[in-house]
């Protein structure tokens, strides 16, 4: 695997404090914002977030999809609320680094077909879990601005901070 299991699980910690950087700038009379009807509202992304990286961690470690499991943490998102939501994702920072410790190289290395195609385990990590969080804050981010944020910057969405004050 090009990345080492510290720097995979540092990578999915670091999604976790950047999505809940944007999560603070969500006005709360905004949450059902959805930039068309068919779209999630901003509530519902975020209630989608709070569960899909462990539960994807738990099937790249089986190497199939469980359908139940998905549907059970589905629901229990669905039933959540808003700070409940957020410390769902808080929480995620751990739940890496618990789903991933005792995960070896070898086993980064075994071929797995949770989806019907054939990719590594690390490989599947990599693009259905980290970049799919990273794809889903870039969704968000772009919720924030649409729905009047428009302060937010690169900042926010790639560092996670707001941009220093202009002297």
């Amino acid at each position: 695997m090009v990345l080492s299991k510290s720097e995979l699980i540092a990578a999915l910690q670091d999604e976790v404090r950047i999505l809940l950087h944007l999560a603070s700038k969500v006005d709360a009379g905004k949450l059902d914002y959805r930039p068309t009807p068919k779209q999630r509202s901003t509530f519902e992304l975020l209630k989608y977030l709070s569960m899909m990286g462990p539960v994807l961690v738990a099937a790249a470690k089986t190497g199939a999809f469980d359908e139940a499991a998905w549907t059970a943490a589905e629901q229990a998102a669905a039933a959540q609320t808003f700070d409940e939501t957020i410390a769902g994702i808080a929480s995620q920072k751990e739940a890496y680094s618990a789903l991933l410790g005792g995960v070896s190289e070898d086993d980064f290395r075994a071929e797995i077909e949770p989806f019907g195609e054939k990719a590594s385990r690390g490989a599947f990590i990599v693009s259905a879990i980290l970049g799919g969080c990273v794809a889903y804050r870039t969704q968000l981010f772009l919720y924030l601005k649409a729905s009047g944020r428009e302060e937010l910057g690169s900042s926010n969405l790639w560092s996670g901070m707001d941009a220093p004050e202009k002297a």
